[in-house]
């Protein structure tokens, strides 16, 4: 029996397998993320019994401008770590990090008020299944891109992240940037058309 051998395909770059993999999980995300969203559209209105979205959900700013901040805080750990600035690009991760927690934090403190002064649960009605389904997936998502970034931080600061590992990097960014575009979607469909 001879030895198989495994050769790459030609002009298959290894480099291009992460980005390849995180394309195609961006892809099988949005088709998820595009679910949730047309289920949310589809029963808007179609709650027999309240509380409605305009009854109860306000516009959470503070919250959507500490995420959007948070792609501009992740490009300056990307431009630290191009040019070689390791610990500089740890503290742009770490503001990420606390902009996105912040960011969380404020997804609490409004499903804690929706749920103690409001009443409103995913068994409510259909606005509270769809609302907190959506809602919860992105929350999900953001939890998994601050994993990351935590990861990226502590290497960082420990000497383990180094210049060469910048594709990497940037391929986790990706993720985030993701997390922010789903934002700007569930956002205007919640808290602007859904109201």
């Amino acid at each position: 029996m001879r030895p198989v051998t495994v050769t790459e395909p030609p002009g298959l770059d290894p480099a291009w397998r992460g980005r390849v993999g995180m394309i195609s999980l961006i892809i099988a995300e949005t088709s998820l993320f595009a679910v949730f969203v047309v289920a949310y559209l589809f029963y808007i209105g179609k709650s027999l019994n309240g509380p409605y979205p305009k009854d109860v959900l306000e516009l959470p700013l503070f919250n959507t401008v500490c995420l959007l901040a948070s792609s501009v805080t992740i490009a300056f750990a990307l431009r630290a770590l191009r040019s070689g600035g390791i610990r500089r690009s740890g503290v742009w991760f770490l503001v990420t990090i606390v902009l996105g927690a912040v960011f969380l934090a404020g997804t609490a403190r409004e499903w804690y008020g929706l749920i103690v002064r409001h009443g409103l649960t995913i068994g409510t009605n259909l606005f509270g299944t769809t609302f907190y389904s959506l809602v919860g997936l992105h929350a999900s998502h953001v939890i998994v891109g601050l994993a990351i970034l935590t990861l990226l931080c502590v290497f960082a600061f420990s000497g383990a992240l180094r210049q060469e590992h910048l594709e990497r990097a940037e391929i986790a960014s990706w993720y985030w940037h993701f997390v922010d575009g789903v934002w700007v979607v569930v956002f205007t469909v919640v808290y602007v058309v859904g109201r």
